[in-house]
């Protein structure tokens, strides 16, 4: 099975925003994980994209309508949902791993519904909040650089992979 990490974050965001989500992106391919994202073509979508097809990497693009319009030019795999921003449960439902770059509503949604799906987040170049922070306990870290990201979704993995071990042969 393939290793899906989710890739969150705005719409519109700076140029250092841009160039760490295109970071993320290209190192989540060098991995050879499969990137997951919103899917369109701006912001954080447009740029991890775009870094982890520079890197030929996978990309899937769960997208909030039902055609095909302003999907990002890296997106390999397009999941047309029609559902609009209800797609956010999509997104990280689907993720072993969410990183959150900086963003909005949006994105806050998206880290709140993984912390409530008990999924590991890595918030990446913000300040996620006093509540964020609390309700994540552990199974939220907060970074700056792209490689700090990628060290502590290996940390997540690694732990998970150690949980699966130790349930083996646990299905009745």
């Amino acid at each position: 099975m393939h290793t899906i990490i989710g890739v969150m974050g705005g719409g519109q965001v700076d140029s250092a925003t841009y160039e760490l989500a295109r970071q993320v992106g290209r190192a989540i391919a060098e991995r050879g994980w499969v990137l997951l994202n919103g899917g369109r073509d701006c912001g954080v979508m447009a740029a991890s994209a775009e870094g982890a097809a520079a890197a030929r990497g996978l990309v899937v693009g769960v997208l909030p309508g039902d055609d095909l319009t302003g999907i990002a030019p890296g997106v390999a795999i397009p999941v047309l949902t029609g559902v609009g921003d209800a797609r956010n449960v999509i997104n990280v439902l689907s993720s072993r791993v969410v990183i959150a770059l900086p963003g909005g509503a949006g994105t806050i949604s998206e880290v709140a519904h993984a912390l409530k799906a008990s999924r590991p987040v890595v918030v990446a170049g913000w300040d996620p909040g006093e509540a964020l922070r609390r309700a994540g306990g552990s199974r939220l870290v907060v970074v700056d650089t792209a490689e700090e990201a990628i060290a502590a979704v290996d940390r997540f993995l690694a732990g998970a992979a150690r949980v699966a071990q130790d349930a083996e042969g646990d299905c009745r």
